[in-house]
């Protein structure tokens, strides 16, 4: 079956940048002009996704109006005669079939994706993690659906993780069976170096069979009174195979400072109308007297 329905995670109270996000969703935040959800977006798009759901929670608000038609914004942009602007804000609204649906506690991802189970219904679908922002030719999603197509199981896309970072990532135990491709034996959540079975760790992208929500309802609540995905994983490997996929591109995790900061530089670098003038700017900085600051 199509993967036809993507469900973004977009409920997070946003802590590891705060205070930018104390009012403002952490997924609203500029990636040079566009947030950071938008580019997220355009990759379910490109990866031939036709419906998405966006769970998202208090104060969330922004990212429903920013995908919406803004009437008033359009009728002074015609006015002004700037069809240039114009244009692209109506490609906004127009990007996606989008609905919403509200996580009504932070009560970790494997809810956010719970909540979803009658949206979604009896089908496979893609998770996307919404500051999690993977730059590559070939969308990353459109790389998993091909893997999915093959082996019909849940896929979960992974990156080569440097050693000091392993502790911060579930990790895969794990086969390679193919280029790119390893078919998954088991899940650490945040093991010590020491105790990691591979350097794959797991990123904010899946395609999961419907099976898991299953798992959801039953789970019980882990750490931090918590429904997590990895447990739930942990559990449908028992019925099914699952498969990681090493994909190609370069992925950003924007929910934290360094991660969005690196973001930030390098999409700002690959715009034809920026990057030449930002490249310079950047030359002619005085890192050596930067450094004697810190």
């Amino acid at each position: 079956m199509k993967i036809r329905k993507a469900v973004f995670t977009a409920a997070g109270l946003g802590t590891r940048l705060l205070p930018a996000t104390k009012a403002q969703p952490k997924e609203m935040l500029p990636l040079v002009d566009k947030p950071i959800i938008q580019y997220v977006v355009e990759e379910a798009v490109a990866s031939g996704i036709e419906q998405i759901i966006i769970v998202t929670g208090r104060g969330k608000r922004a990212i429903e109006d920013h995908f919406d038609i803004a009437f008033e914004l359009e009728y002074f942009l015609s006015q002004k005669g700037n069809n240039g602007a114009l244009t692209e804000m109506r490609q906004i609204s127009d990007l996606a079939d989008i609905c919403y649906i509200r996580q009504k506690a932070p009560l970790g991802q494997g809810h956010a994706i719970l909540v979803t189970k009658y949206l979604v219904g009896n089908e496979p679908f893609a998770v996307f993690f919404a500051d999690d922002v993977i730059d590559s030719a070939v969308p990353c999603m459109k790389q998993m659906t091909a893997v999915y197509e093959r082996y019909k199981c849940s896929v979960v896309a992974v990156q080569e993780v440097p050693r000091e970072a392993i502790a911060r990532y579930g990790v895969i135990a794990a086969q390679p069976i193919d280029d790119r491709i390893y078919r998954i034996t088991g899940f650490v959540e945040k093991p010590r170096l020491e105790e990691a079975p591979s350097n794959l760790g797991i990123v904010g992208r899946y395609i999961l069979t419907p099976e898991i929500f299953d798992i959801l309802e039953k789970i019980s609540p882990g750490q931090g009174g918590e429904i997590w995905l990895a447990d739930a994983l942990h559990q449908l490997l028992e019925r099914q195979a699952i498969y990681g996929y090493r994909f190609e591109g370069t992925r950003y995790d924007t929910g934290n400072k360094l991660g969005y900061l690196k973001a930030t530089v390098e999409y700002a670098l690959k715009r034809p109308d920026l990057g030449e003038e930002f490249l310079a700017y950047l030359r002619g900085l005085d890192l050596g007297e930067a450094k004697k600051k810190e």
